[in-house]
């Protein structure tokens, strides 16, 4: 095996075969299947987020939010693809982090890293916030904050006891999603033959005179729901064969997800097409439409499930980010001491799961409104550089020219790139200022870190410490990253 960066990222050690002593660096546990994958990434996404944002963005699209559903599945479709081309090159932990800064140079990388770790700390607060809400509505004698600091405490002591755990939960909570989903499906088509009259089957997609711009800016903000198939990357490391299994969950979760998003909102429509009613609850609107469809009833199953999901999603979600940070962690560019180190036993990143919890606590004093508008600017900016990595690895840096290579490598990732930036500039002025902040802070730091850009940023971690060196026929001309200095 070539000389690569060591267990000790920047340590230049020639990697031989593994001692007792290599077995304790940081290198997670490969348990994980394709199935395991796909419930991961489902759990994280939430089938049933539609309704989180659901009376936000129907109001905002002027009653098609299944039109703006479309088309962010069009552009996830296009970023999935890239995200599994990536991960056949680089099936390591770290995500956008890891491909931008093999792609663009460590830089890059840690900037991208920076801004998706902006969506991913902040999408666990989203469900600890959405669980104190409904739980509060159900017993109301106790506080939200109560149910808020349960929550926090409980994912953060399931994420440390190990991945293997957390795939079985998510396992029984997605199921529980879709039952009811099923239910609710059905209930709507007994409402819409019976006493419900449908005016048009077509109109949440498509009518005459309907503002396209307002479903385009609709669908900026739907681009939180598909975070999944990102999540899903950050477990190549767990995963048992990840160049062939790990491309297969994105694609499989972008489609079922998609899919499940799609017939909720359009059976919502249909059942209860008054959207205008939403204007002075619309974070809750989700209550009218399960009442009008089956009664008190189903909307206690609906919260219900809705709140077990969410924990599913936060347990997931803390999963992801908490990967990252070991990632940037192991590369030296957050602090290695602190975040580039697995517990002994567990095999997880400790320290970095406890710092992800106590930024949890931070939705006892943000509003779901301010937490939900920033996501989707984390979240397309990496997605935007997954995409440009592809090309400039396989078609630049990799010499990958023939017809079919510049489909593969440089047309698609290319047509996905451009539907994400127009995607992202649909965002508003304020999700910009909170985001630009968080990209100037990073950039702050990055300068620490390298003195002023005097030094070069520390050496990425390349996955070869486990015998996972780029794949030649991934990487036609390329060989192992050297040796750091």
């Amino acid at each position: 095996m070539s000389t690569t960066v060591g267990t000790t990222p920047g340590a230049g050690a020639s990697a031989a075969a593994p001692t007792a002593s290599d077995q304790e660096g940081p290198q997670f546990k490969r348990v994980l299947g394709l199935p395991a994958l796909v419930f991961f990434g489902l759990a994280y996404m939430v089938p049933l987020t539609v309704w989180t944002t659901y009376g936000v963005v129907t109001d905002q699209t002027n009653g098609h939010l299944p039109a703006a559903y479309v088309v962010t599945i069009v552009a996830m479709l296009l970023t999935a693809y890239s995200y599994g081309r990536m991960v056949e090159a680089r099936p390591t932990a770290g995500s956008a982090y890891t491909y931008a800064s093999s792609a663009f140079g460590r830089g890059i990388g840690f900037m991208v890293g920076w801004g998706l770790l902006l969506d991913y700390v902040f999408l666990p607060m989203i469900n600890y916030l959405v669980i104190g809400l409904y739980m509060t509505d159900y017993f109301p004698g106790v506080p939200q904050e109560i149910w808020i600091v349960a929550a926090i405490v409980l994912c953060t002591g399931l994420n440390i006891l190990g991945v293997r755990l957390l795939a079985n939960m998510n396992l029984v909570f997605v199921v529980a999603q879709l039952i009811f989903i099923v239910v609710f499906v059905a209930l709507v088509i007994g409402k819409i033959t019976g006493d419900v009259e449908v005016k048009s089957f077509t109109a949440p997609f498509f009518e005459s005179g309907m503002d396209s711009g307002a479903v385009f800016a609709g669908a900026a903000v739907l681009a939180l729901s598909f975070l999944g198939f990102d999540a899903v990357s950050t477990l190549s490391e767990e995963t048992r064969d990840p160049r062939r299994l790990i491309p297969r969950a994105i694609m499989l979760c972008t489609f079922v997800g998609g899919g499940v998003y799609v017939l909720q909102s359009y059976a919502g429509h249909l059942v209860f097409p008054d959207y205008q009613s939403f204007a002075d609850h619309a974070d809750v609107a989700s209550t009218d439409v399960m009442k009008a469809t089956g009664g008190d009833l189903l909307n206690s199953f609906f919260t219900a499930t809705y709140v077990a999901g969410a924990f599913a999603c936060a347990m997931a979600a803390q999963a992801s980010v908490s990967r990252v940070l070991f990632a940037m962690g192991r590369d030296g560019s957050l602090p290695r001491p602190v975040f580039g180190r697995l517990h002994h036993r567990y095999r997880t990143p400790v320290t970095a799961n406890l710092v992800v919890g106590a930024a949890g606590f931070l939705a006892l004093v943000l509003s779901l409104a301010t937490v939900s508008s920033i996501i989707s600017f984390g979240a397309l900016l990496a997605f935007s550089f997954v995409n440009l990595s592809v090309t400039k690895h396989y078609l630049i840096d990799g010499g990958r020219r023939s017809g079919a290579d510049l489909l593969r490598f440089g047309a698609i990732p290319v047509v996905g790139f451009a539907v994400t930036i127009w995607l992202w500039t649909n965002l508003s002025g304020k999700t910009f200022l909170i985001g630009g902040l968080w990209l100037v802070v990073g950039l702050l730091w990055l300068l620490f870190l390298t003195r002023g850009f005097t030094r070069k940023p520390p050496a990425m971690y390349t996955g070869d410490e486990e015998g996972l060196e780029d794949d030649p026929a991934a990487t036609p001309g390329a060989g192992p990253a050297p040796a750091a200095a």
